[in-house]
């Protein structure tokens, strides 16, 4: 799982790597372009559900790549990167991408949506006859 912070005034955002229970047993790193792939740079905390967890500050507008590395020289993917290298089993790097979208400006864009959208149809058909649910 990957949790992505707000990107600071300075360009940065905090980002939180978590490894489920399920995954190789032993030491786990989070390797990549950030630490020159260096496997003890950071090294994951086991956490006392049995999952690994680790948090860095990157620059909020560069993509990283990066992949997990387990003892005995295990290296595996995070299935909720943003991106998955055609290469396979090779380094299959993940790219995590930030949202440009700061200061205020995603409050913004969702009241002029909602100042814009269409009113729902009374009878709960749109237009063009596709029925909508009830929710």
């Amino acid at each position: 799982m990957i949790k992505r912070g707000k990107p600071t005034k300075d360009g940065q955002v905090k980002i939180t790597f978590t490894v489920p229970n399920d995954q190789p047993v032993g030491g786990i790193s989070l390797v990549g372009n950030f630490n020159n792939w260096d496997p003890y740079a950071h090294p994951m905390e086991r956490k006392n559900n049995g999952t690994y967890q680790v948090s860095l500050t990157v620059p909020s507008r560069e993509p990283i790549l990066f992949r997990y590395l387990a003892d005995g020289g295990v290296w595996f993917d995070d299935a909720d990167a943003d991106h998955h290298d055609e290469h396979g089993g090779r380094l299959n790097p993940m790219v995590i991408e930030h949202s440009p979208v700061e200061n205020g400006a995603a409050d913004a864009i969702k009241k002029a949506v909602r100042r814009t959208a269409a009113p729902r149809p009374a009878n709960g058909m749109p237009s063009n006859g596709t029925r909508m649910s009830a929710s």
